[in-house]
């Protein structure tokens, strides 16, 4: 009787057992199938806030120059629009560890809501000008970003980071073609009507479709911890404690340098097309459309591939030794064609690198940092927008187009020889 009450009690505990198992595992599919559901909604956002900021920057010199702002009025206001996203990145990744990153969304979204209404309110110099103020906290792809790395795994995290280039590819075509079509069947000011709308509603879908928590549980107690030593969202110190981390600053600065070049060559790609290619601006812009679609391709398919088989390192070594290939062929282009051809490796060796140094980086630095790591990283483009007009025109006008080509080949040589002769002492932060 013992040895039966024996089998059936360790039976009851067996099947007790299968149940609690079949229901941890619902709730953990459960749990996976709202991350994607969520992740995709940010893929949703970034690709909307992404169009409508490609539609005003094809749309910003024809609105210059209907109130007339001169060539030399209209560098000021992109490096016044360059400043404010450099000092803003930081800032709006401070602000997505300290409140979370669907706050931080609906930050950007409602920024860029005021952005585009200044914009139709733009009747004079002055407010044009103005009008550049709310771009301080205009960044949908970094607050995209930071729900990406919040809702995956370390080993996830570079294929669903590289998605969003696919993202970066539909606002470069359909933005370069919305801002060009509406602004000339409509005027001038119709596409900022556009962008207004489509910021009220990026707006809205960050505030219904965002959880206001999105860190895992286990990460969210490690935040209210914090290893931050500062409170404030704007902190030279935390700067410098995130670059002391193993291997972050090596990283970061082979991010900025291996990207620089090439960053000079499309802030002065739209003179280049005029005068060196001889590109009508229908021309250009199915240049730009082609640029999207590589980049669809590329960071949509290619980059999530090779993150699966090949490790974090050796893809950052390939970019940059594809990178001084690309130099080479900048360097000996003649023709749009030749630049077409180019155009492949570029896009892939640009996606690459921006992939894989934030997928590092982000994991190189505690969780409840990886906001402001993000923001750092975000501040790179604006850094290059803010002084390229000046050093790219300089090299343009006194070299020609080839001296961005070799000095992309000579950067990133020296930047391919350092990565394979030096170890970088990376470790993943655990949380």
């Amino acid at each position: 009787v013992s040895t039966m009450n024996a089998k059936t009690s360790s039976r009851g505990e067996e099947e007790a057992s299968g149940k609690r198992n079949e229901t941890l595992g619902e709730r953990d599919c459960l749990g996976e199938a709202k991350r994607r559901q969520v992740i995709r909604v940010a893929y949703v956002i970034a690709a909307l806030d992404l169009t409508l900021l490609f539609m005003q920057l094809g749309v910003m010199p024809y609105l210059a120059r209907s109130l007339g702002v001169d060539s030399v009025g209209f560098g000021y206001l992109q490096t016044t629009f360059g400043v404010l996203q450099l000092v803003g990145g930081y800032i709006f990744g401070r602000f997505a560890d300290q409140f979370g990153a669907r706050a931080a969304l609906i930050l950007s979204c409602v920024s860029g809501s005021i952005f585009f209404l200044l914009m139709t309110l733009s009747t004079s110099i002055p407010i044009l000008f103005l009008s550049r103020l709310p771009a301080v906290f205009m960044h949908g792809m970094p607050g995209a970003q930071k729900v990406i790395t919040d809702m995956t795994s370390p080993s996830q995290r570079a294929g669903a980071l590289g998605k969003l280039g696919f993202c970066f590819g539909v606002g470069i075509i359909f933005g370069s073609v919305l801002g060009g079509v509406l602004s000339t069947k409509f005027g001038v000011y119709f596409p900022t009507y556009v962008g207004l709308v489509g910021s009220v509603i990026n707006t809205l879908i960050a505030m219904v479709c965002i959880p206001s928590q999105t860190k895992p549980e286990s990460d969210h107690h490690v935040t209210e911890q914090g290893t931050s030593q500062s409170g404030s969202l704007f902190s030279i110190r935390e700067i410098l404690r995130l670059m002391k981390f193993p291997g972050v600053m090596e990283v970061f600065i082979i991010k900025v340098f291996a990207g620089l070049p090439i960053g000079l060559f499309m802030i002065m790609f739209s003179i280049i097309s005029m005068d060196f290619f001889g590109l009508e601006a229908v021309e250009s812009g199915y240049l730009m459309s082609y640029i999207g679609v590589l980049q669809m391709v590329v960071q949509g398919l290619v980059v999530g591939k090779l993150s699966n088989h090949c490790t974090e390192m050796t893809l950052l070594r390939l970019s940059v030794f594809v990178f001084a290939g690309v130099g080479l062929g900048m360097a000996l282009m003649r023709t749009v064609w030749h630049y077409c051809i180019v155009a492949v490796p570029l896009v892939f060796a640009f996606s690459t690198l921006a992939t894989i140094t934030d997928s590092i980086l982000t994991k190189a630095v505690p969780s409840s940092d990886t906001g402001a790591m993000l923001g750092i990283c975000a501040s790179v483009q604006p850094l290059t927008r803010t002084v390229g007009p000046t050093i790219g025109g300089v090299l343009y006008k006194q070299f020609g187009v080839a001296s961005f080509g070799y000095l992309q080949l000579m950067v990133n040589l020296g930047l391919f020889v350092y990565l394979w002769k030096n170890k970088i002492p990376l470790e993943e932060m655990k949380s």
